[in-house]
């Protein structure tokens, strides 16, 4: 039996610490192509997030995959609940949430709230 909603998965800085790069990458890519939204407790790094962009552009199919969606809390707070948590000098350190394009509508983001809108297929 097939449960209805939306799966969403949390994955934790100590698993992608251990993780290269393009196996990161590939993981995510392969979540949110079945439909799952992903939640990284630390952000990619600036190349890290571009080849994301770039494998989803050349996994976009007209009635198939329509890409991602992505948004990061911004990488340097000075200050704030986030940064007292996180003590670390990782300027990647954020939270960044990924999605199927077509489910996954980021309303706003603030220094510290990221709000969005999910739909089930």
């Amino acid at each position: 039996m097939r449960m209805q909603g939306v799966q969403i998965d949390l994955i934790s800085a100590e698993r992608l610490v251990r993780m290269p790069s393009m196996e990161k990458i590939r993981l995510i890519l392969d979540l949110v192509r079945e439909g799952t939204i992903v939640i990284l407790e630390t952000g990619l790094s600036p190349e890290e997030q571009s080849s994301l962009i770039e494998m989803t552009m050349q996994e976009i199919l007209p009635d198939g995959f329509s890409g991602i969606e992505i948004e990061s809390y911004p990488s340097k707070q000075k200050s704030g609940m986030f940064s007292r948590l996180m003590r670390g000098d990782d300027e990647y350190r954020r939270l960044t949430v990924i999605g199927p394009a077509n489910q996954l509508k980021m309303i706003r983001r603030d220094r510290d709230l990221i709000s969005a809108w999910i739909s089930s297929r």
